[in-house]
């Protein structure tokens, strides 16, 4: 898979940094926003698996952010854990009642919120941090890259196999050209749309190959999605 996606909204240069450098080293594509406005924003022009938000920020506060998003359809399933200074068992009820899934109290250890941001990214992304998927009768190890059907292993070249990940990750889930690319092949890959087609047709060629019908369904005019 392509690598998950992080969002940092921190308004201290400090923790930014420091929150940037462990999550990149994790192996996460990280972008950084230094206020609320900014945040925002970034969130609309390359949507993040999830985000990592302080509570205490300028021109637009953590609680609001968090709460518009997850008034949004489009955003509503990012997972969010919100950074704060704020200990009392209040404050962190406001922030989970306002939709964060995760609340840490700083000063934090590192190897804490990496934890806390695997166990998130597990449920929106389990097979980049090496989980097995199912569907059907497909079996996908995220972990030893080994794909079965019927416990027939299947051999499956990088881009179908990271194809497969996607879909198995959100079954019935309609993914256009556009979003496969981006989410598949990486924003910074610049191919044509055209391209996901050719590997979609080599991904059914594979599933297909030892018996068993095509589960990845063709949506005129949409995408393509698996059952």
């Amino acid at each position: 898979m392509s690598q998950p996606h992080v969002l940092i909204i921190e308004d201290e240069p400090a923790q930014r940094e420091v929150l940037s450098y462990n999550l990149t080293a994790e192996g996460y594509r990280v972008s950084v926003a230094a206020d609320g406005e900014q945040g925002l924003l970034a969130v609309q022009e390359d949507t993040p698996d999830m985000i990592v938000l302080d509570w205490m920020l300028p021109h637009v506060s953590g609680i609001e952010i968090c709460r518009q998003l997850k008034t949004r359809t489009e955003t509503r399933d990012i997972p969010i854990i919100m950074l704060s200074a704020r200990s009392e068992e209040v404050d962190k009820v406001r922030g989970l009642e306002t939709g964060a899934d995760d609340y840490v109290v700083k000063p934090y250890t590192v190897a804490e919120l990496m934890a806390r941001v695997r166990t998130q990214l597990r449920r929106v992304r389990p097979s980049a941090v090496g989980q097995m998927l199912t569907f059907e009768d497909i079996a996908l190890d995220g972990e030893t890259h080994r794909v079965t059907r019927a416990d027939v292993e299947l051999k499956l070249g990088p881009t179908e196999f990271r194809l497969l990940a996607n879909f198995m990750e959100n079954p019935g889930r309609v993914w256009s050209r556009e979003l496969l690319l981006d989410r598949v092949w990486g924003r910074d890959n610049y191919v044509d749309t055209r391209t996901v087609d050719v590997h979609i047709g080599r991904l059914r060629k594979v599933l297909t190959s030892k018996g068993g019908t095509d589960p990845v369904r063709t949506v005129r005019g949409a995408g393509y999605a698996l059952g």
